[in-house]
């Protein structure tokens, strides 16, 4: 499989550095060209010039690289709104590495 985009959460960002995964979180802070996101822990963004992460409190969907630093460096973004079920966001993340080889070859 490839162009594959793991979904993952805070935890799980350190078994992905250097890779390509899809994050999704509520939107705490915007200041500049970075982002901070709550995907089940605190997560810093470096955003792309064309993000759609721009309002607090609303949930986004990111996809880009995990950083060394457990970072992620977006390549595009997603605004879902305010009125998100995060708990069926958090389900769908568990769901992917529980059931992993369904959605993604472990390097």
């Amino acid at each position: 499989m490839s162009d594959q985009t793991p979904r993952v959460n805070a935890s799980y960002l350190s078994n992905f550095t250097g890779q390509t995964v899809r994050i999704a979180g509520k939107v705490i802070q915007v200041q500049g060209g970075s982002a901070t996101i709550d995907a089940q822990g605190t997560v810093a963004i470096q955003l792309d010039a064309d993000t759609n992460v721009k309002t607090v409190g609303n949930v986004v969907e990111v996809i880009g690289k995990v950083n060394n630093d457990q970072s992620i460096k977006e390549f595009v973004s997603s605004d879902f709104g305010a009125d998100v079920d995060l708990n069926a966001i958090e389900a769908v993340v568990q769901a992917t590495h529980t059931y992993r080889e369904l959605f993604y070859d472990q390097k």
